[in-house]
């Protein structure tokens, strides 16, 4: 929970937690992938709880993979309420299946780099592995 809950935290304190620059943070909001920050008396931004639980979904779905315009999207869709949840599901089962596709991708070109590394670990110790697999 926020300390000072009336004064929420800077946009540094809020880079701080979140690993995410400053910058990116403004960018996220002049975009809309974030709602307006509240700003203090000072003209400051000061983020509250439900700003962080954005920002963390937000930097999830970037670790994901997902593109910036189908996190506007989505973001988008999660304004316009709870009407909208069919189609936010619809959304993020979308690029979970193309998650999966891409993990399962990534699973073969590890294979066929721990087959490389056998063989050449193979030649290296005098032991060459079958050829076939190289």
């Amino acid at each position: 929970m926020i300390a000072a809950k009336e004064a929420g935290l800077t946009i540094q304190e809020v880079a701080e937690m979140t690993g995410l620059t400053a910058h990116t943070l403004r960018y996220y909001e002049k975009i809309g992938l974030l709602e307006s920050i509240d700003r203090h008396g000072n003209g400051h931004r000061r983020y509250d709880e439900a700003d962080l639980g954005w920002i963390h979904f937000l930097k999830l779905l970037r670790g994901t993979g997902m593109p910036i315009q189908q996190m506007q999207q989505f973001m988008e869709l999660a304004r316009q309420g709870d009407d909208s949840i069919a189609d936010r599901v619809d959304l993020l089962q979308e690029h979970r299946q193309e998650l999966f596709t891409r993990i399962s991708e990534l699973q073969e070109h590890l294979a066929h780099l721990d087959h490389k590394i056998a063989y050449y670990q193979g030649i290296l110790t005098g032991i060459p592995a079958d050829p076939c697999d190289s």
